[in-house]
């Protein structure tokens, strides 16, 4: 959504109707993941994507029917083998998409608002069943009132409860409800849509390999902090395509910001010298960080374990630090191993640590 906001802005001050179609469920394969949006102003124009293009042209021709209208739709793309010019993706899968004139919706001002300043918030929009196209806004700190409804205050109630749980997870899906938020019923389905600030990556050591890996994770959408304790080498100069260069010792930084660490973030300590490297890795295992990499050789890594040892890290905690850092790709160079990195976080993230090899060489599902 948010990379449409400045298209649907200029609409807005232009007079145009608008749909938006967003993508709700992705079956096997699909280009785009839940949450990934496109507009369609009532002259044809188009903002954003949500196949890469397989679908496009159909879902204008959604968006301006919804435009005319004003119904809300769910429609499904899947594959189509049989007719080069039909529509359907190329990737095999299948996509849900949900599909409904803006209207200006009477919470637009405030999910613009909280996007822009990278506000976490949940989006809950009825996609089918009484009060189809009714919106919830739901703020993770639970001492903040939701706003909108969704038409009954207990389906209201449950939902606001689910979406604070996939804010947590920044995760975005649709759930079924009873009417009146029974979990065990289905006439009520709501897209639960989460909207949270970009996962962090904080690199630490001002080294060669930090800009190579700065680089790449500014790709892959991390918000890229570098930390060095030595201020000579720790400079926006040296790392320009960083969020953020701090000079500190990395333990401190850790202390400062580790309170904040998810599941979604990551902690890479490039140091590999005892002194700075030991007290970020024990502060940062005292996080909830979703991955911890250290550099170093196998030996420089044995060192390292004796000495988490003798800080009193046991063997349960040493086991989350994957050391030697990356994915075995053969990486030689600091691009190269920006890459084995990042795929290494990839595949943690999505639980195929241990399972990571050629597609051509797996079975079942490209994407779990």
């Amino acid at each position: 959504m948010k990379e449409i906001l400045d298209d649907l802005d200029r609409w807005r001050a232009q007079g145009k109707r608008v749909a938006i179609a967003r993508v709700i469920d992705v079956d096997g394969s699909g280009p785009r993941l839940p949450g990934a949006a496109m507009a369609v102003s009532e002259d044809s124009e188009v903002a954003g994507s949500v196949s890469g293009g397989c679908v496009e042209g159909a879902v204008v021709t959604e968006g301006l029917e919804a435009i005319s209208s004003g119904d809300r739709t769910v429609v499904t793309f899947g594959y189509s083998d049989d007719d080069a010019f039909a529509v359907g993706l190329t990737c095999g899968g299948t996509i849900h998409l949900y599909v409904e004139p803006l209207d200006w919706w009477t919470l637009y001002d405030e999910v613009r608002r909280l996007q822009l300043d990278n506000t976490p918030f949940a989006l809950a929009t009825v996609i089918k069943g009484p009060n189809t196209g009714a919106k919830l806004l739901v703020r993770h700190d639970e001492t903040v009132e939701p706003v909108g409804s969704l038409g009954d205050p207990d389906l209201d109630r449950v939902v606001a409860l689910d979406a604070r749980f996939g804010l947590a997870a920044g995760t975005t899906a649709v759930r079924h409800y009873g009417e009146h938020g029974d979990s065990c019923g289905s006439t009520v389905s709501v897209f639960i849509e989460s909207f949270v600030p970009p996962p962090r990556m904080l690199i630490f050591g001002a080294v060669d390999f930090t800009a190579a890996l700065a680089r790449v994770a500014k790709v892959l959408g991390y918000h890229v902090t570098v930390c060095d304790a030595r201020p000579v080498f720790a400079t926006r100069k040296r790392f320009p395509m960083a969020d953020a260069v701090v000079a500190e010792w990395p333990h401190r930084l850790l202390q400062e910001v580790g309170p904040t660490l998810g599941p979604r973030d990551a902690v890479c300590v490039l140091t590999h010298d005892a002194k700075f490297d030991v007290p970020a890795i024990v502060t940062a295992l005292g996080t909830d960080v979703g991955y911890l990499g250290a550099m170093g050789s196998r030996r420089t890594h044995a060192d390292r374990v004796r000495r988490l040892k003798e800080e009193g890290v046991d063997d349960a905690a040493i086991a989350r630090v994957l050391a030697p850092i990356g994915l075995d790709l053969g990486a030689r160079t600091p691009e190269e191993t920006a890459v084995s990195i990042c795929a290494e976080i990839i595949a943690a993230r999505a639980g195929r640590t241990g399972a990571v090899g050629p597609l051509r060489d797996g079975h079942g599902p490209i994407h779990a």
